[in-house]
């Protein structure tokens, strides 16, 4: 495994425990419906990463699609997850935030 790919599955493995943690914290909030998006944020980029995992690990051509991917759900994910003032919330925003800059930085050394 290269190096590159080991950064890329530790960051993405970190998100996806990061996104697990916070959708089970949020569904114990107080407000569950007002974390409804967070929640739905949290699924879809948990299961996109794993996903992106998967997929690593077995070297498949589709990798760069898979990691653009993620990269959109990193986003959407981060973006939603910041606006909440949870810890859970934030250590997923930035999980969300390291897992895409090491997504782009894959895609960029393949260029």
């Amino acid at each position: 495994m290269t190096e590159a790919i080991e950064v890329l599955t530790n960051k993405v493995a970190a998100c996806q425990k990061a996104c697990n943690t916070c959708f089970e914290a949020c569904l114990n909030e107080d407000h569950v419906q007002m974390m409804a998006e967070c929640i739905r944020t949290d699924r879809e980029c948990a299961d996109i990463c794993g996903i992106v995992l998967s997929f690593t690990q077995r070297e498949s051509r589709l990798l760069p699609e898979l990691i653009t991917a993620c990269i959109k759900a990193c986003q959407l994910c981060a973006s939603e997850c910041g606006q909440h003032d949870h810890d859970h919330c934030q250590a997923c925003a930035k999980a969300c935030r390291e897992c895409e800059a090491a997504c782009q930085t894959y895609l960029d050394s393949l260029a």
